[in-house]
């Protein structure tokens, strides 16, 4: 039986799909392997400590899921392009449907770039890529620019609180983890039109000196979405002050750690750059965590 010029095309193209999401899943699994977890209990068993709120019992469940995941029967190649739905967790789905709901309300008929602001595994960069990718495939001109040190926070000081998390260091993604996650965004970019254009850019350092930097380096910047993941206040409070000249009234402000008795320096940030009493801010029933509200300055 003959097979076409196309259809080896297509198996060859296929199979170059495969081994990239082999490799990304590889590397994927050797991070988890590497990554520092927390220890909760005194006889040595590690767990991963996903929430100050969790109990111990939900604590015991994630670990035992996570070994479900990392011991899947389901080829590798299907597992990365097809089911991982299997092991999405109710909190990141709402998560998801959140950042997708404002994307096509307050983004998708205005100008701008999209930012975000602390990433550190690119989850978030990763979700806002592809969101652009569905919703508008031919729009080149929304590109996606990243912000992190990728070796945790920096700039804690006594306004971030007591959390034993709101220190320097933490939720540090690894040595190298910047190159891997631009692995990850390219393939993500290679599956949507257009693909020859890179709509998207990795900026590693401190914010509060590398956000100024690429805004005077870019002076034609329209910020259409923001999103603020630092944490703390001192790169919240900066970066508020240095995208304020880029922002129009139709911007998106999107904040993951507002009212957050942990976390409160991005509160303190935001009532001191802009004032809450100027703010609508806004969230969704579907998440606790993430509020947003427009510019109005």
């Amino acid at each position: 039986m003959l097979v076409s010029c196309a259809e080896i095309y297509l198996r060859e193209r296929l199979q170059c799909h495969l081994n990239t999401l082999q490799n990304i899943k590889g590397s994927i699994e050797k991070h988890l392997c590497d990554r520092v977890r927390t220890k909760v209990t005194g006889d040595g068993m590690e767990q991963y400590n996903f929430s100050p709120r969790s109990s111990d019992a939900e604590k015991e469940r994630r670990a035992a899921f996570s070994a479900l995941f990392q011991n899947s029967p389901i080829p590798r190649g299907e597992l990365v392009y097809s089911q991982l739905s299997i092991y999405l967790s109710r909190q990141e789905l709402s998560r998801m449907l959140v950042l997708s709901d404002i994307y096509r309300d307050h983004v998708l008929t205005t100008n701008g770039i999209l930012i975000e602001l602390g990433t550190c595994y690119g989850r978030t960069a990763a979700l806002l890529l592809n969101l652009r990718s569905i919703f508008e495939p031919y729009n080149f001109t929304r590109r996606l620019v990243v912000f992190d040190t990728f070796e945790g926070l920096r700039g804690t000081s006594q306004i971030d609180g007591s959390n034993r998390l709101a220190v320097d260091g933490a939720y540090s993604a690894g040595v190298g983890y910047e190159d891997y996650l631009r692995q990850v965004l390219s393939y993500h970019e290679s599956e949507a039109p257009i693909a020859h254009i890179s709509k998207f850019e990795i900026v590693k350092g401190d914010a509060s000196e590398t956000l100024p930097a690429y805004l005077k380096a870019h002076p034609e910047t329209v910020i259409s979405l923001v999103y603020f993941d630092f944490d703390i206040y001192k790169p919240t409070r900066d970066a508020l002050i240095a995208i304020k000249p880029h922002l129009t009234r139709t911007s998106v402000l999107v904040f993951d750690q507002i009212n957050c008795p942990e976390f409160p320096g991005e509160t303190i940030a935001v009532n001191e750059v802009l004032g809450l009493n100027n703010c609508l801010l806004r969230r969704s029933p579907l998440t606790p965590w993430l509020s947003y509200m427009s510019f109005d300055a």
